[in-house]
């Protein structure tokens, strides 16, 4: 059972912090703006130990620590004290696939470099190697004190049929409600319950099942077999602390996301993924995606107003879709391939992240 925000309120209030989980309310609803760089809490900065990292005022914690091609790690949200991140942290890139094939290692075991950008972003550099026909790149910006936009761009060195890169988040003890909002009638938010499988899958469309079900999750390690739940009403997901209300909000356009997935909520990994892209590249054309992280004490009504406003502030781009050559936007490679045999798979084989 969800807890409603009206107690979560009421004890916010006696215990001192209502007024600035308000205040983040109010800062998450502004989204739409563009961060100012005058702000020095709006960056990420390199601390003494060559890492680097962020402090907000809303939430604190590392990006890539150690120098590993990870997310956001130790991360804290200041106004209640809780620990949001775990393991890998949250927005990192994980695995990479095109049709049937998974590219090892996975994006965090590759070799990468991170530069902090005058703005005070950064962007992360994953260049092309040999088995590794692509080159990517992610910049991590702030956009206000509990919001995060990551862009992921990719360019093809070959064509490439059904492209992904599985963005991965992890988040601390707590945080045991995970839903997504799916159009089942109404649109409204379902959580990935215990008793719908272990791994559980939301597809944008029809041709999303195809691409989740070419072959691409039987490689080794961690072979995973995915529960197809109900087709997204948008990109939108959010894992929640019971305790505190305290929310995180995964979003993204739906040209650039084309599933979310997550184990049930209650399993160890306490995790969420985006697969971004989704479609073929031709040799030599460009694609991103951009995705939005939002934190804070927020009801899902909310969630999906920032959501909505999000989605407008990107105008008419043509968010991931083909910058230079050609690329489809649908899986046209998938769709040759004919229907999945089983439109919900049972869950056989999972372990490590």
């Amino acid at each position: 059972m969800r807890t409603r925000s009206s107690g979560t309120c009421c004890s916010a209030f006696s215990s001192g912090w209502w007024m600035r989980a308000a205040k983040e309310v109010a800062l998450a609803l502004s989204v739409a703006l563009p961060a100012q760089a005058a702000d020095p809490g709006l960056r990420f900065t390199t601390a003494s130990s060559g890492e680097l990292v962020f402090d907000t005022g809303v939430l604190r914690g590392t990006l890539r620590a150690k120098g590993k091609s990870d997310g956001l790690s130790g991360v804290v949200h200041i106004p209640t004290g809780r620990p949001v991140s775990y393991g890998y942290g949250l927005i990192g890139h994980y695995r990479v696939f095109s049709a049937n094939r998974r590219y090892i290692p996975d994006a965090w075991a590759s070799p990468s470099q991170a530069t902090l950008r005058t703005d005070g972003s950064v962007e992360v550099h994953w260049p092309a190697s040999d088995g590794r026909p692509f080159e990517m790149w992610a910049v991590y910006r702030w956009s206000a004190p509990a919001v995060l936009d990551v862009e992921t761009r990719v360019q093809a060195r070959s064509a490439l049929q059904g492209f992904e890169s599985f963005l991965a988040s992890y988040f601390a003890e707590g945080f045991l409600q995970a839903s997504a909002w799916v159009k089942q009638g109404k649109a409204h938010f379902v959580e990935a319950g215990e008793s719908e499988g272990a791994w559980q899958m939301f597809p944008r469309d029809h041709t999303a099942v195809l691409l989740i079900q070419d072959g691409r999750w039987k490689y080794r390690p961690s072979p995973v077999d995915w529960r197809i739940r109900a087709a997204l009403n948008a990109p939108l997901a959010v894992r929640r602390e019971a305790g505190s209300g305290l929310a995180v909000a995964l979003m993204s356009p739906p040209s650039d996301c084309y599933a979310l997935s997550a184990p049930q909520q209650r399993d160890k990994h306490r995790s969420l993924y985006l697969s971004l892209f989704g479609r073929d590249l031709a040799a030599g054309a460009t694609a991103r995606a951009r995705v939005r992280m939002v934190v804070g004490v927020l009801q899902d009504s909310v969630i999906v107003k920032m959501y909505r406003q999000y989605t407008r502030s990107l105008g008419k781009a043509k968010i991931g879709q083909a910058e230079e050559g050609k690329s489809n936007r649908g899986a046209a490679s998938a769709l040759r391939q004919g229907p999945p045999s089983n439109r919900g798979w049972s869950v056989t084989s999972v372990s490590a992240h």
